[in-house]
């Protein structure tokens, strides 16, 4: 196999490149009984093809997704949560999906508390609208004034493949939730 390489190499490298010979080669003697003296390989000048890297300008087609985000007045949730000999402190629940495809409704369906942790179990569902190859950041929220908990997001439906959605636990149905969530009590239920 090396016999049909080393001639394929050298055709190729003889074919794109300027070679002079510059000092004479000899091969190296041998003796029979195996003694040797060094030889001399020929010595080449290469000139290599000469390659310039640089820059231009070219319009081209870039998908640039666009997310328009509006300031809107709607009604949020407030939740009050007091648990003996612990002090509130009040801060926003929010769950995001980034989606594509097709216009979907996030809504945070639930809120659970077991222990020092809370469950917010959303629902993610697609709508008719086709928003081409957009992508487009959906969100939910609700007021929370409670003792300082752990919150762990579950979303109810497709997870889309993106960065953004790995922070959640996606279930097909609100049946495929662990038990320890589906025996946490319920502290809100929204529409």
């Amino acid at each position: 196999m090396r016999k049909l390489v080393i001639p394929f190499i050298a055709l190729a490298i003889a074919s794109s490149c300027d070679i002079k010979k510059e000092e004479k080669g000899e091969m190296p003697e041998v003796d029979v009984d195996v003694t040797t003296e060094a030889g001399e390989l020929p010595e080449y000048d290469v000139d290599w093809a000469e390659v310039d890297v640089s820059t231009t300008t070219k319009t081209v087609k870039v998908p640039k997704p666009i997310i328009v985000m509006e300031e809107e007045e709607v009604e949020v949730p407030v939740i009050d949560f007091n648990m003996p000999n612990e002090d509130n402190e009040e801060r926003t629940i929010m769950v995001e999906a980034e989606i594509s495809g097709n216009d979907h409704e996030l809504d945070i369906k639930e809120i659970r508390a077991s222990q020092n942790r809370l469950y917010v179990i959303s629902t993610l569902e697609k709508l008719d609208t086709d928003i081409g190859d957009k992508k487009m950041r959906i969100q939910d929220q609700v007021e929370l004034n409670a003792p300082d908990l752990d919150v762990k997001h579950i979303i109810v439906g497709e997870k889309a493949d993106n960065i953004l959605n790995n922070q959640y636990t996606y279930v097909d149905s609100m049946s495929d939730m662990k038990d320890e969530v589906k025996n946490a009590q319920v502290i809100y239920s929204g529409s």
